[in-house]
């Protein structure tokens, strides 16, 4: 596997080489690739299908019964919006232009973009569909931290202004075409963009609401781990075309990018199993799916640049980092992180994008670097990448927060909190007797 040419992962090729992998870098596609198309195709539905119903699953499981619907609702009208907000600027902001910092609304609307349009080897309403399911699942993720107690106005307002204001610039930055795209940033499916993003908003957010009532000692179980497990079997599942898919070719690049997120998953599940046995003498279902989510976290940045030991590395690794984090966020920071964003995506993302420094040299079994850059410069330039993204992402959450909470509201009336957010904001149960 050869990276040279590309090193930002899923949105550079569309602006930087016009190309879908490393090895179409030489120039703009002159024609339609099938193979591509119908890979991407289905990655597309892949990560959609991550958040609907993979994720609303996942986090469903883990709340209180009174709350499962509210979860839900969360994560379906957060896809509704950002569909509509990616068409009028998202994806424009993100992807074109050549600023260093944001793009430009030329493509706002996909204005300019006819359907015989490419992007690469691929039609660009595919790629504009692919990015798309990407900043779907970014601001659903966040959806875990707040949780039983959040207005469902304040969870509209936050994601559509989160998106244009953290997710398009930092998309920008990374693969299209801005300032840490420039410096060859390796992250191949998104852990700056995604996970570093979503994961530090999540615990701003999380401490700015306040927590849960009983938190951290008191709380009630999660209501159905069954539901949880069907929840990550999907996410697993779809994270397949979530990194596999960032290869935006059906090649070499996307058989080892598929390759190490299973690898990993597979690993960190087994890793966070053994540490709740050695602890409790018993492992969980939910100890055991979150350790897999970890272990996908955190080979998101590195899946297209590390071979299959860089995968195992990474999953265990991250598992143990992960377990230890969710354990700090909840009795050190004492932050209600209710289903642990930071300790598992953003903790995992963050690892795994300082951790391919060294996994992605050749020596390792990786793909190596960009001509010119040694491991040392790509050190600097990986926590330069996430210092920003964690740095942004943070200041933006806090004036996001400070503005929905002047406008809609932010935390939700006690009563609605006692009475559970499903009857309380929608006037529906998940179950009636």
């Amino acid at each position: 596997m050869d990276i040279r040419g590309r090193v930002a992962g899923a949105g550079s090729l569309a602006l930087a080489a016009g190309a879908a992998g490393p090895a179409f870098a030489q120039g703009p596609a002159t024609a339609l690739d099938p193979a591509a198309t119908a890979w991407l195709l289905t990655a597309t539905a892949l990560v959609l299908f991550m958040t609907l119903p993979g994720l609303a699953l996942f986090y469903a499981g883990l709340v209180r019964l009174k709350n499962v619907l509210s979860v839900m609702m969360h994560c379906v009208a957060i896809a509704c919006l950002v569909s509509v907000l990616w068409l009028a600027g998202g994806y424009s902001l993100s992807f074109s232009g050549t600023g260093p910092l944001i793009g430009d609304l030329a493509k706002a609307g996909l204005m300019g973009v006819s359907r015989h349009s490419l992007s690469g080897l691929v039609p660009e309403n595919l790629f504009f569909m692919f990015q798309m399911t990407f900043a779907i699942i970014t601001p659903a993720l966040i959806v875990g931290a707040f949780v039983e107690r959040i207005r469902f106005g304040a969870v509209l307002l936050f994601s559509g202004l989160w998106l244009l204001v953290v997710y398009a610039p930092v998309c920008h930055w990374v693969w299209g075409g801005g300032w840490l795209m420039g410096r060859h940033v390796m992250d191949f499916a998104g852990g700056l963009v995604v996970h570093a993003t979503a994961g530090t908003s999540a615990l701003v957010l999380a401490w700015r609401l306040g927590p849960r009532d009983g938190f951290p000692r008191d709380l009630s179980p999660p209501h159905n781990p069954g539901m949880t497990m069907m929840g990550a079997g999907m996410l697993w599942v779809g994270w397949y075309g979530f990194n596999a898919g960032s290869a935006l070719a059906a090649n070499a690049d996307a058989a080892a990018a598929l390759t190490a997120t299973h690898l990993s998953a597979a690993t960190a599940g087994l890793v966070w199993a053994l540490i709740e046995w050695r602890r409790f003498q018993r492992a969980s279902m939910i100890g055991l799916v979150t350790g897999v989510v970890a272990g996908l976290a955190t080979i998101t940045p590195a899946s297209g640049f590390v071979g299959p030991l860089g995968a195992v590395a990474l999953g265990a690794v991250g598992s143990i980092v992960c377990y230890h984090a969710v354990e700090f966020v909840k009795h050190r920071l004492k932050v209600d992180d209710a289903l642990d964003v930071f300790a598992v995506h953003g903790v995992g993302g963050i690892l795994g994008t300082l951790l391919v420094t060294v996994l992605a040299s050749e020596k390792l079994g990786g793909a190596g670097y960009a001509p010119g850059v040694d491991m040392a410069d790509q050190g600097l330039t990986q926590v330069l990448g996430v210092g920003v993204t964690i740095a942004w992402s943070a200041a933006a959450t806090l004036v996001l927060a400070f503005i929905v909470e002047r406008t809609v509201g932010l935390r939700a009336r006690e009563e609605s909190i006692e009475d559970g957010l499903d009857m309380a904001s929608h006037g529906e149960r998940a179950w009636n007797p």
